[in-house]
């Protein structure tokens, strides 16, 4: 997906941009100046386009605590971004440390849109123009907390976006992304996989700083496995090269079929782990836990079903996905792993015919009838299987907002009783007939 990078001094209303465009309150907004020391990333979406948001901290010229590290992120998100709105105040006017971030982005040569926060109404307009001295082209007037202006400003972010490549895999490989937390046997894995050494395996957390794609054949399927650095909390996150992993690592997840998010089986499923796990479910991707290090587990705590089951309860977002138990160093035999990551790139590619899944929709609604929800009662006409990768449905229905959340879930889960869909998510998509 494309990057966006939101850049500017501190208190002019990054955060709020970002949230606005997100759609959710994930940034930290506050009057306080250098809230956000940080980079936070989202992703956003506008006209059917889908890209990457970053947020970055505050720029200035003084020395306040902090500084150097939140230059280093912002000039990393300046470094990753295809396009970059600088945010300025439209109340303040144009100060030093306006210019000096227009001059660091002078040399970036990167798309840049500036943007002219807090016009929020036509009196201030007329101080727009005084934004032209920055020479970074037609400013855009924005009032991020009352949404003004943002529909021309995301026009102009999709038409700048940098024209496809040839950079998407064809549907005859599979891609397979190794995520997880530091330290927990994912370049192990690699390697045991490709049978040699092709990635540097310590026990020190964080070896690998880069995505490394390797292509390789097992019997007649094509496969390309990325190794991916490994993903920390984002508040521990604070060296620049970090950063780097980190962002790289989530692109990983972004083009690939399965992720396979790799446990050390010793110390369970941590706060990071679903952290990980939450960017693979957040990217629609078919989606295989591996519980790595089995032989380091005691004895008495070595129920197979009974781990799983916890897993799945305290990571509700993980019941469709597939689960397998290994030790990369100790089990030299990794067919299974091979097999699983077939078997769930199956269903995640896996596509139903009009009439069963029609069947499956009638027989649903006469076991279960639609509830009385938002003043009526839900009719599904219909419905149709549109695309895989992840397997997307539509259903035509009297009126969308009809339909309940739980009612949904069930529809789900009944086709995943119906049709073999472990390891992949479903999407469910309503549509009024008319």
């Amino acid at each position: 997906m494309p990057v966006v990078a939101i850049v500017g001094s501190p208190n002019v209303g990054k955060s709020s941009l970002f949230n606005r465009i997100i759609g959710k309150r994930i940034a930290i907004t506050d009057d306080l100046p250098g809230l956000t020391r940080d980079r936070i990333y989202g992703r956003a979406e506008w006209l059917t386009k889908t890209f990457q948001l970053i947020d970055t901290g505050g720029i200035e010229i003084t020395d306040r605590p902090f500084q150097e590290q939140i230059r280093f992120q912002a000039e990393i998100a300046i470094e990753q971004a295809d396009v970059i709105l600088y945010v300025v105040d439209g109340r303040r006017g144009v100060t030093n440390d306006d210019r000096f971030i227009a001059n660091k982005l002078y040399r970036s040569k990167k798309p840049i849109l500036l943007v002219v926060n807090k016009i929020d109404d036509g009196q201030l307009l007329y101080d727009v123009n005084d934004f032209y001295q920055l020479g970074l082209g037609d400013p855009f007037p924005v009032s991020s907390i009352h949404s003004i202006g943002l529909g021309n400003l995301l026009d102009e972010v999709i038409h700048a976006f940098p024209e496809k490549t040839d950079d998407h895999h064809d549907d005859s490989t599979i891609h397979v992304a190794m995520i997880g937390r530091p330290n927990v046997g994912k370049s192990s894995l690699v390697n045991a996989i490709l049978n040699e050494e092709r990635v540097i395996v310590s026990s020190i957390e964080g070896t690998t700083r880069d995505a490394i794609d390797t292509p390789f054949k097992w019997g007649e399927h094509l496969f390309t496995i990325i190794d991916t650095a490994g993903l920390k909390k984002r508040g521990s996150i604070f060296e620049a090269v970090d950063k780097y992993a980190a962002l790289r690592s989530l692109k990983a997840i972004d083009r690939c079929d399965v992720a396979v998010v790799v446990l050390d089986a010793s110390i369970g499923m941590t706060e990071q782990d679903k952290h990980v796990a939450g960017y693979a479910y957040q990217a629609n991707r078919a989606l295989l836990v591996v519980i790595n290090k089995w032989d380091l587990r005691k004895k008495g705590e070595r129920d197979i079903q009974k781990t799983i089951k916890d897993l799945k309860t305290i990571s509700p977002f993980l019941e469709f996905a597939t689960f397998l138990v290994l030790s990369a160093i100790h089990q030299p035999d990794i067919r299974p792993l091979l097999e699983t990551i077939l078997k769930t790139y199956s269903h995640f590619s896996f596509r139903i015919q009009t009439s069963p899944f029609n069947d499956l929709l009638v027989d649903a609604q006469l076991m279960n009838q639609t509830p009385d929800f938002n003043g009526g009662r839900l009719r599904i006409y219909y419905g149709e299987q549109v695309s895989i990768k992840p397997p997307t449905f539509v259903l035509f229905v009297n009126n969308p907002n009809f339909m309940h959340f739980s009612y949904q879930r069930y529809l789900e889960n009944r086709i995943r009783e119906t049709f073999d869909f472990e390891g992949t998510p479903i999407k469910i998509i309503l549509r009024m007939k008319t």
